[in-house]
């Protein structure tokens, strides 16, 4: 089964639609524009306490771009899935040419939750995440919007809203407004250049930090200071 392009996957991003798959045995994909679009705001997202406690702790390990391929393999493992083998493969394609990024959670060397998605200019597009550990893919979640805040990241975008997203701080969004944003993102306004963002700035923040003194603050303190507000 053929990849998809990489050029037609990224431009199909870039206008707002995205592939999805019947379930894991589906033999074609379609593509997907949502009327409504769901998206956390950076500087909205909510952390609740239990949460901000779990990443101080440092409960798991978190890791990026370690495991990409193992970690859309573990979210096409559910019951009920729309990645199927052309969409896993095509993922793992653009992952290695540089335009998709996982974040991992570690339980003891064992791989426990992560997320992956599409990087492209100043936005992200979240495609999917899972957990075999209470909070792990809430901690992934965290330590992306913590990535994409240093990086200078304008977007997240999430697809179709869940009580979960809603309950840390998504909000849905018209598709035409959704894509008006995204244009002044990758194609800049007025003449003017579309904002530069970078997804490893905060590997490069968290090496500072470590650096500073013996008594330097856990990794974990740092993104739960990132998020700042508590719900």
């Amino acid at each position: 089964m053929a990849v998809l392009d990489p050029e037609l996957l990224l431009r199909a991003y870039s206008i707002g639609v995205f592939p999805m798959a019947d379930s894991r045995d589906a033999p074609d994909i379609y593509w997907v524009e949502p009327r409504k679009r769901a998206i956390i705001p950076l500087d909205s997202f909510r952390l609740s306490r239990s949460l901000r406690k779990t990443l101080r702790t440092g409960l798991f390990e978190v890791t990026r771009d370690r495991a990409f391929a193992d970690v859309v393999a573990e979210c096409a493992r559910r019951e009920e899935t729309w990645i199927n083998a052309q969409i896993e493969q095509s993922y793992v394609h653009l992952h290695e040419l540089g335009h998709a990024h996982s974040i991992e959670c570690w339980d003891e060397g064992e791989l426990v939750g992560g997320l992956y998605g599409v990087r492209l200019g100043a936005a992200f597009f979240g495609e999917s995440m899972f957990s075999l550990r209470k909070d792990a893919s809430k901690v992934a979640l965290a330590w992306l919007v913590a990535r994409l805040k240093v990086g200078g990241f304008k977007l997240l975008d999430c697809q179709f809203m869940t009580e979960h997203l809603r309950s840390m701080g998504a909000v849905e969004i018209d598709q035409r407004d959704y894509v008006r944003f995204l244009a002044s993102l990758l194609g800049g306004e007025d003449g003017l250049p579309p904002p530069r963002a970078e997804f490893g700035a905060l590997d490069r923040l968290l090496a500072s930090e470590a650096g500073r003194t013996v008594d330097a603050p856990a990794s974990g303190w740092v993104i739960a200071q990132l998020l700042g507000q508590t719900s």
